[in-house]
């Protein structure tokens, strides 16, 4: 399945540290996300184009990310700018790595391709709390049909809506919760689920929601593939 008509969400902001980076999927394309010493955030195809080698094994130094195996350096366009190896090199602008085009909104780490004209980018909200990301063995497909009669944490009668491609961005809103949900297409059999509550949370409330959201995540992972796609 192509990922390009829409946004999608591949982590929670703040799981990313400064310097630091993690490997990630998109409908099963392995992409790499990363962060710069500054705190821009990055989504690139997750190989080095010398040798294929996943660039979210190395590391990050100041504005670059380099390859674990040779130390390639590439700059935040992608472009290869250092070959350890060729210190005097000026290395060819053909050597370079596929980025897309990535932000931050709602607390996640968003990313569709460059290549054609882009959508309006999900809405921004400062007032959400991190809680945890899920990675479930179901299609996307199937976690949307079981989130709407499965009962969420703290369900209290609440309403529950979908916005997005395929639904990639959930909202749950009852009179004592407000929880959001960015859904991932992670491979054709596997999903994620990016969880923020809004507001402050207490060090008791993050407990009971990462509780509760284990519950959820078990949950969704007994429902029968099958018989969700039947009822679909």
């Amino acid at each position: 399945m192509d990922f390009s008509a829409d946004w999608y969400p591949l982590a929670l902001a703040d799981g990313i540290e400064p310097g630091t980076s993690t490997g990630t999927q998109l409908f099963g394309k392995e992409l790499v996300v990363w962060r710069d010493a500054e705190g821009a955030s990055h989504v690139w195809e997750d190989r080095c184009p010398h040798r294929g080698m996943r660039l979210s094994f190395g590391f990050v130094r100041s504005d670059r990310i380099a390859c674990l195996y040779h130390g390639w350096q590439f700059d935040q366009a992608g472009q290869c700018r250092y070959i350890p190896a060729h210190p005097n090199l000026e290395v060819p602008e053909t050597i370079k790595v596929s980025t897309y085009a990535s932000v931050e909104r709602a607390g996640m780490i968003w990313a569709r391709p460059t290549s054609i004209e882009e959508p309006v980018a999900p809405d921004d909200r400062a007032d959400l709390t991190s809680i945890r990301s899920l990675y479930l063995d179901r299609p996307l497909g199937v976690v949307v049909a079981s989130l709407k009669s499965l009962s969420l944490p703290a369900h209290d009668g609440g309403t529950l809506t979908f916005a997005g491609q395929e639904g990639a961005l959930a909202t749950f809103r009852s009179a004592a919760t407000e929880l959001v949900m960015g859904l991932q297409p992670f491979a054709p059999d596997r999903s994620a689920l990016h969880v923020l509550a809004a507001g402050a949370l207490s060090a008791e409330a993050r407990m009971h929601y990462a509780t509760a959201l284990e519950a959820l995540r078990r949950a969704l992972e007994s429902v029968p593939v099958v018989a969700v796609e039947v009822a679909a």
